[in-house]
């Protein structure tokens, strides 16, 4: 069995339809392994994917790559994932099947507190961060450059939590701006980051679509 981190904090049908696009997202990344699978939920909102099969080790690997995992064994030094559950004054909070807090200083995101910087990078809440594990954690720095290339990208984003990457797609296409955007990036199961086009204004779309979505919802400008 492996614990994918990335959470699943919605209820309801929305919690049907979650759980229906992470079997399909588990199908495609296992097509043609011999490896059968059986996807759950635990009362962290963890999902979790019990394997068997001849090629189960590889399926375990291959998801984990893909989703990173949560474990209860982590080794100094190695780069892990965690979901961004909190920020107060003194850095960044993950939920890494525990809490792993991050200090302001080991964010390594430039200038300006937590929020400010939450914000800035347009890091909704539950977005999925690797991070170094250490008896101080740090935020990884292949973290740090994609957040980095995030704002100094040509184009902006929208970054939105508790919607399916599906979902965030039809909702830009029923608000009219299909054609305002290059594409839907997944970053986690429910948290999605919408890639305009350079005419795009990211506030302007994210006003349009905002009253159609129950969620978090922040801008990248670059």
């Amino acid at each position: 069995m492996v614990v994918l981190a990335t959470k699943l904090y919605v209820e309801g049908d929305a919690a049907n339809r979650a759980l229906d696009s992470l079997d399909s997202l588990v199908a495609n990344a296992l097509e043609g392994l011999a490896a059968e699978w059986t996807t759950g939920l635990r009362d962290d909102d963890f999902p979790s994917v019990t394997i068997t099969g001849e090629d189960a080790a590889v399926a375990r690997n291959l998801l984990a790559e893909e989703w990173g995992v949560v474990t209860p064994h982590r080794e100094v030094g190695e780069t892990y994932v965690g979901t961004l559950e909190s920020w107060d004054a003194d850095g960044f909070v993950l939920d890494a099947g525990e809490p792993v807090r991050i200090p302001t200083a080991e964010l390594g995101l430039g200038p300006g507190g937590p929020s400010q910087i939450r914000t800035r990078y347009g890091l909704v809440q539950h977005t999925p961060l690797r991070f170094v594990a250490g008896e101080t954690a740090q935020l990884a720095e292949a973290e740090r450059d994609r957040l980095y290339g995030w704002t100094r990208a040509d184009t902006g984003r929208v970054n939105v939590n508790s919607a399916t990457r599906a979902e965030v797609r039809a909702t830009v296409n029923r608000a009219g701006h299909a054609d305002d955007i290059v594409t839907v990036e997944r970053l986690g199961l429910l948290e999605q980051s919408i890639v305009c086009r350079e005419t795009t204004d990211p506030p302007g779309l994210l006003s349009d679509i905002g009253p159609h979505l129950p969620a978090e919802m922040l801008c990248v400008i670059p």
